[in-house]
């Protein structure tokens, strides 16, 4: 079986924890007006998140490859894989067929764990059937590429990278370019709309919003955890009034690890008027895919 279970060892070890003991509330201190200690508080200034990039740098602990180990892939009969640059490494991807004549509609999907594999390129099939060109990048690190995992920051260069090569692509309308990606391809997804106004509209698949989820997997955190801004920089809920396109956040009812902060993330990008919307469907981490591209589809479809 493909070893795709980083994240879903992050949503077990969280959902299954039992319950929270909540500390008692902080006393008020001497002259401090009494009050609910725990009232809701203003949601931080927004901040944009292409611009927060410009002056950030992550400082990794660790450099090496992605730690999810792969295998050799056979590209099907119907498959173009072709290379790409991304800041001077040479990275791979795999292309569906254009249409015969015209142009259509394309999507650049991102996969899940941390290589790439025949399954993630059968996850998105539904959008290949259903009339879109898709293509399948994979990144730094990955699969045996050129790069330094660096876990949801310099991976969004070769997100983005992808993108212009997929809208220069024979038969692709360049004009309707989409987005999804599942568990970690739904975390890359909202942070490439974070940055390009590139994409037309996005569907994350069970991305997790709150990168401090990840501060206790050191295998996934070749930074230094322990510096806020690290964290800060690869978390969508931080950044949520930056999205730059339509987008709707799929997540499974049974992944209790991430539907709050995918609505919260919703929530606060709404307050800033961005058409944004998270939608709980059935299943879990592995099965929910099932039910929500389907609704990507046709939300793609709408724009």
């Amino acid at each position: 079986m493909r070893q795709v279970g980083w994240l879903l060892v992050l949503v077990l070890g969280i959902s299954c924890g039992g319950p929270r003991q909540e500390p008692p509330p902080p006393a008020a201190a001497s002259g401090e007006p009494a009050g609910d200690p725990w009232a809701p508080k203003p949601d931080p200034p927004p901040q944009d998140y292409a611009i927060a990039r410009r002056s950030f740098h992550t400082k990794l602990v660790r450099t090496g490859p992605a730690p999810q180990r792969f295998r050799p892939q056979i590209v099907p009969a119907d498959t173009r894989e072709i290379e790409l640059d991304s800041g001077g490494l040479t990275l791979k991807a795999w292309i569906s067929n254009p249409p015969a004549s015209g142009h259509a509609p394309a999507v650049l999907f991102l996969h899940g764990g941390f290589a790439f594999d025949v399954t993630d390129w059968e996850m998105a099939k539904p959008f290949r059937d259903a009339g879109f060109v898709v293509m399948m990048p994979t990144l730094r690190g990955e699969n045996g590429l050129p790069g330094a995992f660096t876990l949801f920051y310099d991976e969004v260069d070769d997100v983005l990278a992808a993108a212009e090569v997929l809208a220069k692509q024979p038969g692709v309308d360049a004009s309707h370019l989409y987005v999804s990606g599942h568990s970690a391809g739904g975390v890359l997804t909202m942070l490439a709309v974070m940055t390009s106004r590139r994409f037309r509209a996005a569907a994350p698949l069970s991305g997790a919003p709150d990168a401090s989820v990840f501060v206790d997997q050191p295998a996934l955190t070749p930074f230094d955890p322990s510096i806020a801004s690290e964290v800060r920089m690869r978390s969508p809920l931080v950044f949520a009034a930056s999205f730059k396109c339509p987008t709707r956040m799929y997540v499974g009812e049974r992944e209790a690890a991430f539907v709050a902060s995918m609505r919260e993330t919703a929530r606060r990008a709404k307050a800033a008027g961005l058409d944004v919307e998270a939608e709980v469907v059935p299943g879990d981490h592995f099965s929910m895919p099932a039910a929500a591209i389907p609704l990507a589809i046709a939300f793609f479809q709408q724009h």
